[in-house]
């Protein structure tokens, strides 16, 4: 089953990206998943390399490198990345620079589009 994860907020302050993202965790891991998220918006900033946060602190970057681990793929939007100062350098591994087409792509081959 194929399966995109968009996320659009904040990688800190709400809880949407790390919901969304623990979901991608999850869904990584299991069998027979085809996983992408695509992060927009404030979300490009969960891609960003060098988080650090508080002791005890969920970290989006470790969570994402899990997700990118089990075989997941991560895209990133380029203009967002462009709005945030965000350079390919900066990205996590297993990130790379996505487009609109490209998520227009994922899209449609997606049996199932998850929006958080």
């Amino acid at each position: 089953m194929k399966t995109l994860i968009v996320l659009n907020d904040a990688p800190y302050g709400s809880e949407r990206a790390y919901n969304g993202i623990r979901l991608g965790g999850s869904l990584a891991r299991r069998e027979g998943v085809e996983l992408r998220v695509f992060l927009m918006g404030d979300a490009a900033a969960c891609a960003r390399r060098g988080q650090k946060v508080p002791t005890g602190f969920y970290n989006i970057q470790t969570m994402l490198g899990a997700v990118a681990r089990h075989g997941g793929v991560i895209g990133v939007c380029g203009s967002c990345m462009e709005a945030r100062g965000i350079g390919e350098a900066d990205l996590v591994e297993g990130a790379h620079r996505g487009s609109m087409d490209q998520l227009t792509e994922w899209t449609l081959e997606a049996d199932k589009v998850i929006v958080f």
